[in-house]
């Protein structure tokens, strides 16, 4: 029997996570690199609810900043930037050479060229009207 394609548009996230981690798997063995880690900071109130994230992983020389979150009540103070800075001290520990986030033109791209980051690309239409903004920041050896 022929594998048959089927959509699964609400397949549970811990297949997802586990189809993944088989591509990660190829993905070391391809590289000779199995260095990969989770590098995740969040930043609770009193009640212990998040209120920002950093979150993304570091993998052969690199991190990618994969979710940068701070709660809309808690904008403006900071936060943004103590979750950033924290995300890079801790890939630089790591011995990361690069790190790499993509943003939306409407969230926060002037937060990663006061930290640092280069723009790379800018990808329009994406979303439509909008744009797609790639960043890098390169770390000291």
């Amino acid at each position: 029997m022929s594998p048959r394609l089927k959509a699964e548009h609400d397949l549970a996230a811990g297949e997802l996570d586990a189809i993944e981690e088989r591509l990660n798997r190829d993905n070391r063995g391809l590289t000779g690199r199995d260095d990969d880690r989770s590098l995740v900071f969040a930043l609770r109130d009193a009640a212990d609810h998040a209120i920002g994230i950093a979150a993304g992983y570091s993998w052969a020389g690199i991190a990618e900043l994969e979710l940068m979150w701070v709660d809309r009540a808690h904008r403006g103070l900071g936060h943004g930037r103590k979750l950033l800075d924290a995300f890079v001290a801790e890939a630089a520990a790591r011995g990361v050479r690069r790190i790499w986030v993509s943003t939306h033109n409407f969230q926060a791209p002037g937060l990663y060229e006061k930290a640092g980051f280069e723009r790379m690309a800018e990808l329009a239409g994406w979303p439509e009207g909008h744009s797609n903004v790639i960043f890098c920041r390169t770390l000291a050896a």
